[in-house]
C-alpha cells in the first residue's frame, strides 16, 4: 500500500494487483473522470500518480460492480449476445488480435475474460467499417468456398453450417457446384459472392 502525507493511497499498480484491472481500463476511467466521477489525483508519489485511498473506493463501490468484477466489461459472451455473433466468432477475432487490434483483456477472473464494453464496441464498430464484420478476408467474389471457408466467413462453428444444405435456411444460397465424393457424400462448393449476400442479409 502506497502511502501519501500519512493517508493510504493507490498508485495504478496498487489497483492493479488488488482488482486485477487493466491498465488501460484504468487509464480511460481517469482520463474520462468529469463524466463517470472519478477521484481526481491526490498527488505523485516519484513520477507515479497516486489516489486518495478511501476516495477511490467510495468511488469504485457506487458504480454497482458485480463482487470481484469492474464495472463496464463484458465477457465474451456477453459481447456476442450485444452484437448477434457466435462465440466461435469471437474466439477467431481474439486469436487474431496481432492482426485486427482486438483490444486486450482488462481483467481476469479465474478462467474468465473480460473486455472493456465501451473500448470493444468502438473497435467493433470500427472493424465493421472495413467491411470485416463476417470474416471475409478479401478474396475474388467468385471464388468457390467449402463449407468450412463459409463457416469461417460467416464466423459460426463448422458443425452449425454443416446442417445447411439438409435443413436451410432463409435465405440460403445453392452450391454452385457439387462433386461426388466417396460413400455417397458430395462436396458442395459455393460461390464467394452468394456467401457474403447471404450473410449481409443475416445481419440484425
Amino acid at each position: 500500500m502506497t502511502a501519501l502525507d500519512g493517508r493510504r493511497a493507490y498508485t495504478r499498480a496498487d489497483l492493479m494487483a488488488a482488482h486485477g484491472l487493466g491498465r488501460s481500463t484504468l487509464e480511460k476511467w481517469y482520463r474520462e473522470r468529469d463524466a463517470n466521477g472519478h477521484p481526481d489525483a491526490a498527488g505523485t508519489v516519484g513520477s507515479q500518480l497516486v489516489w486518495d485511498a478511501e476516495a477511490w473506493d467510495r468511488w469504485y463501490a457506487s458504480r454497482g460492480a458485480a463482487p470481484g468484477v469492474p464495472p463496464g466489461l463484458a465477457t465474451r459472451d456477453e459481447l456476442a449476445a450485444r452484437h448477434g455473433l457466435s462465440r466461435h466468432r469471437l474466439k477467431q477475432l481474439w486469436a487474431g488480435r496481432a492482426a485486427n487490434g482486438h483490444p486486450e483483456v482488462a481483467h481476469r477472473s479465474g478462467k474468465a475474460l473480460y473486455w472493456d464494453a465501451s473500448e470493444w464496441d468502438a473497435w467493433y464498430a470500427a472493424l465493421e467499417e472495413d467491411g470485416d464484420r463476417d470474416g471475409d478476408d478479401g478474396g475474388d467474389p467468385d471464388d468457390l468456398v467449402t463449407l468450412a471457408e463459409v463457416a469461417r466467413i460467416l464466423g459460426l462453428a463448422q458443425t452449425s453450417v454443416t446442417v445447411y444444405p439438409r435443413r436451410p435456411p432463409a435465405g440460403w444460397p445453392e452450391p454452385a457446384r457439387e462433386e461426388p465424393l466417396g460413400g455417397g457424400r458430395v462436396r458442395r462448393l459455393y460461390r464467394r459472392r452468394d456467401i457474403l449476400a447471404y450473410a449481409a442479409r443475416r445481419r440484425p
